[in-house]
């Protein structure tokens, strides 16, 4: 039971009670038999995308990554959608993974690495050998935006030729657009698109931009971290921040002169892993070998994560994480959204250029100037 407290009338209030004027409009409309253009288009992008229509499917993740006002409102109605149904299947599903092909839920696993390090290669290997076993696979890469024209390359597929070519299989290439962390701003949204089109194993790989990537640890069950043979000491591997946040390491390229140096890497790994806090105290993350090229070690990396997949998803963790991950992900997209309005704002604009000129000639600093421009914002806000 909710206790409502009684407070003085204040521009919070004055946005709650606008919000509550929102909410209840909407409601009235859905009481009332409502039915928009959008919401039919949603329902029948939502059908066709349960029937493995692919051209739905690449549909729906650009209605999620684009910016435009109705481009946002059908993507919201379809995730709802898509939400609902998930809901309804999770209750019925309780097989176990060492029982059937097929998983009890889907299975998401990020995989991370620094340039070069044969990210796309693995992928490649690693999907064809699950496809084998019977599985769907989505792959969502991200590629690197340009600071300065803002482009992106999207050649993952080049790399990834006969997975590519597979009915069972799926790939998309989404541009980071800026957006730090290693993953795209609605790469969490596109997770469960693929997921509701049938892909039962989705993996996210990252732009690949070195220790800070730990975003995608946050949308994903299983983080994977690559690593290339000679990539540093013991002490540079606990440098990395990104070694904190992976629930298993895998050491490619382990094959030709470079095999004794993956047992290096290896070994230097596994020391440094032992003064990281692992993030679930059933789970002690592990250091493997594999090679892309030669398709070694790839059954027994797969065994290690259908292993913790067993784990979490019976001791309850896999369902209470990605609980959490979307509550990280709603205030990820809440600050995303502001700063999208914050520079949409038309009325903002010729005090922004003033403050902006302020700052260069160094008349005021960028906070002072931040501070004025928010202020602003939301006083313009509140009396709309």
């Amino acid at each position: 039971m909710f206790r409502v407290l009684a407070a003085p009338y204040s521009k919070t209030a004055a946005c709650v009670a606008a919000a509550g004027r929102v909410l209840q409009r909407s409601a009235l409309a859905s009481l009332a038999g409502a039915t928009t253009g959008n919401e039919v288009d949603a329902r029948d992008l939502y059908r066709r995308l349960v029937n493995n229509d692919r051209a739905a499917l690449s549909r729906a993740i650009t209605l999620v990554e684009s910016l435009r006002n109705d481009h946002k409102e059908l993507a919201g109605k379809l995730l709802l959608l898509i939400l609902d149904e998930s809901r309804r299947r999770a209750n019925k599903m309780h097989a176990s993974i060492t029982q059937s092909k097929l998983l009890p839920t889907t299975f998401r696993i990020g995989l991370s690495g620094s340039p070069g390090v044969g990210k796309s290669s693995f992928i490649e290997t690693f999907g064809m050998f699950l496809l084998d076993q019977g599985h769907r696979v989505a792959v969502l890469a991200v590629d690197p935006s340009s600071t300065r024209t803002g482009g992106s390359i999207l050649g993952d597929k080049t790399r990834m030729y006969e997975l590519s070519r597979s009915f069972d299989a799926y790939i998309r290439p989404s541009p980071s657009s800026g957006t730090l962390g290693g993953v795209a701003r609605n790469t969490n949204d596109a997770i469960l698109i693929c997921e509701a089109a049938g892909y039962d194993i989705v993996l996210v790989e990252t732009v690949g931009v070195g220790q800070s990537e730990t975003m995608v640890a946050d949308m994903v069950d299983m983080f994977v971290l690559l690593v290339a043979p000679a990539g540093g000491d013991e002490l540079q591997g606990m440098k990395k921040g990104i070694v904190e946040m992976t629930d298993l390491v895998l050491v490619n390229k382990s094959d030709g002169d470079l095999q004794n140096a993956a047992r290096m890497a290896q070994m230097e790994y596994i020391s440094a892993l032992k003064f990281v806090q692992p993030i679930a105290e059933s789970w002690r993350p592990q250091v493997l070998r594999v090679s892309s090229a030669k398709k070694t070690g790839i059954d027994d990396a797969w065994k290690v994560m259908a292993d913790y997949y067993n784990l979490v998803q019976q001791n309850g963790l896999l369902e209470s994480r990605r609980a959490n991950q979307r509550k990280v992900w709603m205030w990820r997209q809440i600050k995303e959204e502001m700063l999208l309005r914050l520079k949409n704002d038309t009325s903002l604009q010729n005090l922004i250029l003033e403050l902006e000129t302020a700052v260069f000639d160094g008349k005021m600093t960028s906070g002072q100037a931040a501070e004025i421009i928010i202020s602003d914002f939301f006083d313009g806000s509140l009396k709309n």
